[in-house]
C-alpha cells in the first residue's frame, strides 16, 4: 500500500524525534491533490513534539514521540497554512488552516477552534494584527467579497 501511495506523489518525511528514547520513523502522507498551488511541505507546530506535514492540501499532524498519534485536518483541501506567533500573553501561538469556507486553529494541545462559515467559496486572509485576523469571503447571493474579522483567541467574529 505505501509503495502505491509514493507512486501517486505521497510526501515522505524522515522524522528524528528530539525526545530521548524515541526512534526515528518514516512518515508517509498521502497526496491530496496534484495542484501546485496547494500547500505541500513540513511546518513546526506550537507543541515541540508534533509536526505538520501537508501533501497537496491534505494536512497531517504527527506526534514525533508516538507516530501512531496522528490527526488529519478535516479540510480537503487545506488551501493555506499560517503560523501565528503568540500575539500577547493571553494568546498562545497556533497554526491556522484555511479551507474554502472557514478556518481551523491548532495549538499546543490540539484543535483550539473552528470558525463559522466565512465564505461560500474562497477565504482570503488579508492580515493579522493585535490578535485579530482580517480577511474576505465570497458571498453567493450578492456575488461580492465580504470582509470579516476573527478574534484569534476564540475564532468568533470580532465586532
Amino acid at each position: 500500500m505505501q509503495a502505491e501511495e509514493v507512486e501517486h506523489g505521497a510526501l515522505e518525511v524522515m522524522v528524528y524525534p528530539a525526545t530521548v528514547g524515541a526512534l526515528p520513523f518514516l512518515a508517509t502522507c498521502a497526496l491530496g491533490f496534484s495542484d501546485p498551488q496547494l500547500p505541500t511541505g513540513v511546518w513546526s507546530t506550537p507543541h515541540p513534539d508534533w509536526l505538520c506535514a501537508i501533501a497537496g492540501g491534505y494536512a497531517y499532524l504527527v506526534d514525533s514521540t508516538a507516530p501512531e498519534q496522528c490527526s488529519m485536518i478535516a479540510y480537503r483541501p487545506v488551501l493555506q497554512v499560517l503560523p501565528v506567533p503568540a500575539q500577547n500573553p493571553a494568546h498562545a501561538p497556533c497554526l491556522l488552516f484555511v479551507g474554502h469556507r472557514s478556518i481551523v486553529a491548532w495549538g499546543a494541545g490540539g484543535q483550539l477552534w473552528e470558525s463559522e462559515r466565512l465564505s461560500d467559496e474562497g477565504v482570503t486572509v488579508t492580515g493579522i494584527e493585535n490578535g485579530i485576523l482580517r480577511g474576505q469571503g465570497w458571498e453567493l447571493h450578492s456575488d461580492h467579497e465580504t470582509a470579516f474579522a476573527l478574534d484569534l483567541r476564540s475564532g468568533k467574529l470580532a465586532r
